[in-house]
């Protein structure tokens, strides 16, 4: 009901009163949230989205597997940021996950019995093993960029026996950056 509807000014007051109050108090509890930290100095920083990377190797043909054994290298980079030479020198970064049971040091896919996993190498095409290998990288003043780059390997029983699954895949790595 409008307010100008009301017949008393007293009762027009109190309905905006009312309609307006909180129906429910607060108490404070004291300090309650405790934020801590440690800021530090390293070497460089590492570009904003970065921490986020997708590589996409779009279709492969399953025949392509089966002859080569192994996809072309999809490339991607981790882009570093105002790198000071005062505080650090080298780089080791290495890459960790979900190892494949048939091809150690490569990376398996989240679907089961597909047949394939996924391989890392440095920009010279050497690969780097999951979770027990890195590449020594020396910095540089300022911006750079480490290039490497994943490639699709067909497990050998899969394609000795023409058994890779089609259809999407997905894997999941966790770069690390080591400054010394």
């Amino acid at each position: 009901m409008p307010i100008e509807h009301l017949k008393s000014p007293t009762l027009a007051v109190f309905f905006t009163l009312y309609m307006v109050s909180p129906t429910s108090s607060a108490i404070p509890y004291g300090d309650n949230v405790h934020l801590s930290g440690t800021l530090v100095a390293e070497p460089c920083a590492l570009r904003p989205g970065d921490e986020n990377i997708r590589v996409d190797f779009g279709g492969i043909v399953d025949k392509y597997l089966y002859i080569n054994g192994r996809s072309p290298s999809q490339a991607f980079h981790l882009h570093l940021q105002g790198c000071d030479l005062s505080i650090g020198k080298q780089l080791n970064v290495s890459f960790s996950g979900n190892e494949s049971s048939v091809l150690p040091g490569l990376l398996a896919v989240q679907q089961t019995n597909s047949g394939i996993a996924v391989g890392i190498e440095d920009a010279a095409g050497k690969a780097i093993a999951l979770n027990s290998g890195s590449k020594e990288v020396t910095l540089e003043k300022g911006d750079m960029t480490l290039k490497f780059a994943a490639w699709i390997q067909g497990e050998p029983q899969a394609i000795k026996e023409h058994t890779i699954a089609r259809g999407e895949f997905s894997a999941v790595a966790t770069f690390r950056l080591d400054y010394r």
